[in-house]
């Protein structure tokens, strides 16, 4: 596996085309997002990883500060920037947040039992948080949560919407966003 990855260590989804530079999706920058498990840039806890690399598929401790003004919902989507051979990047979760909440415990994105305030969504990979599993010898990967403040709530054509789909179907601009990059590399 990890000739593999050394093999695709040039080939990664293009940045481009992350939810952070749809057009529907750009926003004042005036939210920050935090988290307890690891710094803006940092790798990120074994914990957080999935499972079939050893990890425990347990969403990482999430804070923010307090939305603009008439936000209805928050959304939370967590894309790999770096996944191989994809043209788009891989996107582990997607969830909507009551904006009351200001932070997430550990494990809150769970898709059998999320935390109060938080409806998991369909990602990629299915419902709910998917740690990072990079190809081994791929090199880091960087995993970015990205917040967003609705101004409008999201219907419940959501529920069973794939990531795109849902991302362009936005149809007013956010009120504010944030973003948050962990790294994840196994050797």
């Amino acid at each position: 596996m990890t000739l593999l990855g050394r093999l695709l260590k040039n080939h990664k989804a293009d940045e481009a085309y992350s939810a952070w530079h749809l057009p529907g999706l750009q926003a004042p920058e005036n939210l920050t997002l935090t988290s307890r498990d690891f710094a803006d840039g940092a790798h990120m806890p074994v914990r957080q990883a999935a499972k079939n690399i050893g990890g425990e598929d347990v969403s990482p401790h999430l804070a923010w500060t307090a939305p603009p003004a008439g936000t209805a919902q928050l959304l939370l989507v967590m894309e790999d920037l770096d996944i191989p051979l994809m043209r788009r990047p891989l996107t582990h979760c997607v969830a909507l947040i009551d904006p009351s909440c200001g932070e997430l415990e550990p494990g809150a994105l769970d898709a059998g039992r999320p935390g109060a305030g938080v409806r998991p969504l369909r990602a990629s990979i299915g419902r709910g948080y998917h740690g990072p599993g990079p190809i081994k010898g791929h090199g880091p990967h960087r995993y970015v949560f990205l917040l967003y403040a609705l101004g409008v709530p999201v219907g419940d054509a959501a529920e069973g919407a794939r990531p795109k789909a849902l991302l362009s179907s936005l149809t007013q601009p956010p009120l504010g966003r944030a973003r948050l990059t962990g790294t994840y590399e196994r050797n």
